[in-house]
């Protein structure tokens, strides 16, 4: 999606369950995640939304729902239609159906079926172009699917490899309609050509997730090398706390879907 500053965008978040303990977990050890904490943190972000113009809307979320604030993950939103998705954990299923309805007053909708399984988090969106990581939560069936629904509207899609992380989006994110920020000890490079490069902190292995609004970036305040990386290469970088949601392996692009109306 291209994000013109004058483009009126809504965020769709969803709160934080009071289970998210029982988060699912790939490659991180599961450590005790401060409920209230990650509630001021997920303010914190929504605030930064705001700032940056966009319209919020948090949809609920209860105690069967652990990682449902990672709305992201259930849908991919284009200009010209959603796709509802469905998550390779099967404990997160559920968490699609409240998205689907609030998305469906926006965007005509398609879905993936089984066997197909796809998380919005492997789906890095260049131009015409989705990228989607295979191997961990989206499946070959899933990229399939996702090729003939969105097929029709020009778009292509490829499939990616990555390593080290749980979704595509941890390992590249795009942060200009040119420039991509990438960690590539977990994904080749070279795989998203012609974008600019820019490279994570090797001590911030985590870096690379960072969620474009027009153009500035919500960033986590925790990154601070690739933070100043990216300040010097000219970005208007927006630091939110976000320790909290990466113990449940979230990042800032999972915490929101945003749509141009």
């Amino acid at each position: 999606m291209t994000h013109s500053p004058s483009a009126h965008l809504l965020a769709l978040t969803r709160d934080i369950s009071p289970a998210i303990e029982h988060c699912e977990l790939t490659h991180l050890e599961r450590t005790t995640i401060d409920l209230g904490r990650a509630r001021s943190e997920h303010a914190a972000y929504e605030a930064a939304l705001r700032t940056l113009g966009c319209e919020v809307k948090r949809l609920t979320a209860g105690d069967d729902l652990p990682d449902s604030v990672f709305i992201e993950d259930t849908a991919l939103v284009l200009d010209e239609l959603a796709v509802i998705t469905r998550p390779g954990a099967e404990s997160r299923r559920p968490e699609t159906a409240g998205v689907a309805e609030a998305v469906r007053g926006y965007r005509p909708i398609a879905a993936i079926l089984a066997p197909g399984t796809l998380d919005g988090g492997d789906i890095v969106h260049m131009g015409r172009r989705l990228l989607v990581g295979v191997g961990y939560r989206s499946n070959d069936a899933g990229i399939k699917q996702l090729r003939s629904i969105v097929g029709s509207q020009g778009y292509t899609v490829e499939a990616v490899p990555f390593q080290g992380c749980l979704h595509l989006k941890s390992a590249v994110s795009v942060i200009a309609d040119d420039t991509v920020l990438i960690n590539p000890a977990w994904v080749d490079a070279a795989r998203f050509a012609p974008m600019r490069i820019i490279e994570i902190d090797p001590s911030e292995p985590f870096a690379a997730n960072a969620l474009r609004v027009g153009t500035s970036l919500v960033y986590p305040a925790e990154h601070v090398r690739t933070a100043a990386r990216l300040i010097a290469a000219g970005f208007d970088v927006r630091p939110v706390p976000a320790g909290e949601l990466a113990k449940a392996e979230g990042g800032v692009t999972c915490c929101s879907l945003i749509l141009r109306q």
